[in-house]
């Protein structure tokens, strides 16, 4: 159960970093420039979906950041003891 609440920090975290990037971009017009659809950026955002690697390569480059930088925002965005192994 733990882990399964863990997962979820890490989908929140993804939502707020990709917000941020986004700024006042809309979904539809970023979704539209580089073909991602405007329900998985809604998704991403609201912590619901988990994107897969490919996923985080392609927003990261139609966000004009790189694939590391974006996934290190989503770290910092996360506790700082954070797992997802249990101990």
């Amino acid at each position: 159960m733990q882990e399964i609440n863990n997962k979820k920090l890490i989908y929140l975290a993804c939502g707020k970093v990709l917000k941020k990037y986004r700024g006042k971009k809309s979904n539809y017009i970023l979704g539209a420039e580089y073909d991602i659809s405007t329900s998985l950026l809604s998704n991403l955002e609201r912590g619901l979906k988990d994107p897969q690697l490919s996923t985080i390569f392609k927003l990261s480059e139609a966000l004009g950041v790189r694939p590391h930088e974006f996934v290190k925002e989503i770290e910092d965005n996360l506790p700082s003891n954070f797992s997802l192994i249990e101990n």
